[in-house]
């Protein structure tokens, strides 16, 4: 049992940090993000027999995090619900200026978003997901869920607007 504990040692000291962005992309703060990380890595310990070789090492820890990420928000489901004029109001406004700010900021504002906002705008735009996916894996319509992107994408819009804004004012 030695030789487990430092073998999990091991496999901590390589992958936290990085499965530690993973776990704050979807937790509301960094507290929330550690109980994440700490659930994941649990659960990579007990599930390290299930690992067949298919694909990376390191894409399988992945999956494991994120997946802990998903059932820890549906333990909260937030879910708020648009009209699908909201939607399509949004979608046409939508402009990407967040490649013009640093990951740690892009994450803050991520993090201000309602965990149903924050847990489908990741799993689309970060983790690749089809909005059937996504319902699947939350319990909801395709079409919450493609609302609940579009007014996370309203609310980001509005959030690197007022970030950028601020900045522009510290001399």
């Amino acid at each position: 049992m030695k030789g487990d504990r430092i073998m999990q040692r091991e496999l901590y000291i390589r992958f936290a940090s990085k499965m530690y962005g993973v776990c704050l992309r979807y937790a509301a703060n960094a507290e929330e993000a550690e109980d994440i990380l700490q659930e994941g890595f649990i659960k990579v310990f007990k599930k390290m027999s299930s690992f067949r070789g298919e694909g990376s090492f390191e894409g399988w820890i992945r999956r494991i995090f994120v997946n802990t990420a998903i059932e820890h928000y549906r333990k909260k489901i937030y879910l708020q619900p648009i009209t699908e004029h909201e939607e399509n109001t949004v979608e046409g406004k939508y402009l990407s200026v967040l490649d013009s700010l640093a990951e740690k900021d892009i994450i803050n504002l991520v993090q201000k978003l309602s965990p149903g906002y924050r847990t489908v705008f990741n799993m689309y735009v970060v983790e690749g997901y089809t909005h059937k996916q996504i319902g699947e894996q939350l319990g909801i319509s395709e079409g919450t869920s493609k609302s609940q992107l579009s007014r996370a994408k309203q609310i980001l819009q509005g959030l690197v607007q007022t970030f950028i804004e601020r900045r522009k004012q510290v001399p």
